[in-house]
């Protein structure tokens, strides 16, 4: 397996480990790990995708594969050590099998960082190693908010 960081333009290859954005109501602004298995023939609209959090629904216990569209298709973002956040910084947190973004709200007694979410309105303690620095995949290039 291999993490992509090159430009989106190039296409993803089987074993390339991506993040798929959420389209869905109630999950927008998250985004999930997953392996690539193949693309999808059918017009090149996507890539046959399996994830490393999500399970399915079938009550197999098998972690969920599906079709990803291009669009919701991103390479894994390249780690950046943060000795701290700052008010207001966006980051990403994860929660619920996935990468939530959220901007830092403050810090607790025990050093946890308060994370807003803007699409659910909740404001959600963590520790640092659940936070990571949110960064945008625009025009095949990594760009910091």
């Amino acid at each position: 397996m291999r993490t992509l960081h090159s430009s989106a333009m190039q296409g993803f290859r089987c074993g390339d480990i991506v993040e798929i954005a959420s389209t869905e109501e109630g999950f927008v602004g998250s985004y999930y790990e997953a392996m690539v298995l193949a693309p999808q023939l059918r017009a090149n609209r996507g890539y046959i995708v399996q994830y490393r959090t999500l399970i399915a629904d079938d009550l197999s216990g098998l972690p969920l594969k599906e079709v990803a569209p291009v669009a919701e298709i991103r390479p894994r973002p390249p780690k950046i050590a943060a000795a701290e956040f700052r008010l207001h910084d966006v980051v990403d947190a994860f929660d619920n099998d996935g990468w939530w973004v959220g901007r830092i709200t403050g810090r607790n007694s025990e050093g946890d960082y308060f994370v807003y979410f803007d699409t659910t309105g909740d404001e959600i303690a963590y520790p640092q190693n659940r936070i990571r620095v949110h960064r945008d995949w625009v025009n095949g290039k990594w760009v910091l908010l």
